[in-house]
């Protein structure tokens, strides 16, 4: 069987780097370049042309590429209907960029239905959908909007954004600030791919400013606990500051509200799984899709 060197082959060509590939395959990076030579060796073809630091595809592999992609959503399809063809078990898999809207409706989901299997995976905006489309996820909650004929969506919840410092910060004092204050300060942003990272830009953008310093980390846990020490202030959405007496909330001027959306592919909308989940969701909410 080539399924694993054919998704190998699909990841790398997507994305353009194995090291890339290896990351989302949960792969090292010699076992993704050992699938893909194997491909390459055993069939005598050359599916990539190898220059600088990014893959880019042969005519071959340019040929091979929708066969692959058709077949790979083939086995997800078969995968997703054998995990949803029992009366009462099954498994359902969610992606989110944060647990606070989400897990709400997994615990209500839970004791609605106790065997199935519920698996919840935290990644940044762009990665949860990137989940979602290549089938690895049946639902996904992000806070990215995304207009795409293939899904239903619907809204989980609305936040402001604002400003979480250390209370020994020198805006500590402050109710208010504005983005060309905080742009003054040490910026702890979240890796490229975040919602809140991209409209922190985007406001500096608007206001013709650029932070004096900033720092990229790659979880909103990890942003918290450098607040806590002090290190810089961070952009956040206000339901994601915890209780904590070290910390400061700041009102941010002229912020906008950040949306968080729930996402499923209207091809599984109505699979037994996700429909009861978007059932919850629905009556969590008080409106349809």
């Amino acid at each position: 069987m080539l399924s694993s060197e054919l998704k190998a082959f699909y990841m790398v060509a997507r994305l353009g780097s194995i090291t890339q590939a290896a990351k989302k395959l949960g792969l090292s990076q010699p076992t993704v370049t050992t699938q893909i030579r194997s491909l390459e060796g055993q069939y005598a073809v050359e599916l990539f042309y190898r220059g600088g630091r990014r893959l880019v595809l042969s005519e071959e592999g340019l040929r091979l590429l929708p066969m692959v992609k058709a077949l790979l959503q083939q086995e997800a399809d078969i995968e997703f209907e054998l995990r949803n063809s029992g009366q009462a078990q099954g498994s359902l898999r969610i992606a989110a960029t944060a647990p606070y809207y989400i897990l709400d409706l997994v615990k209500i989901y839970r004791e609605r239905l106790p065997q199935v299997e519920v698996a919840v995976e935290i990644g940044n905006s762009q990665q949860v959908l990137e989940m979602l489309e290549d089938y690895r996820v049946d639902i996904a909650a992000s806070s990215q909007w995304v207009e795409d004929a293939r899904l239903v969506r619907r809204i989980l919840g609305t936040d402001p954004l604002v400003v979480a410092v250390h209370r020994n910060h020198p805006l500590a004092h402050r109710q208010t600030v504005s983005i060309e204050v905080v742009s003054g300060h040490c910026l702890l942003m979240r890796e490229k791919g975040s919602t809140t990272r991209k409209l922190t830009e985007q406001m500096m953008q608007e206001a013709g400013v650029k932070a004096s310093a900033m720092m990229e980390i790659g979880s909103r846990e990890s942003i918290r606990e450098a607040v806590l020490r002090n290190i810089g202030i961070s952009v956040i959405a206000r339901h994601e500051v915890p209780h904590n007496p070290e910390l400061r909330v700041l009102a941010l001027e002229n912020a906008p509200v950040m949306h968080e959306y729930l996402y499923c592919l209207k091809e599984r909308r109505q699979a037994r799984l996700p429909a009861a989940f978007l059932g919850v969701a629905q009556e969590v909410a008080g409106s349809q899709f």
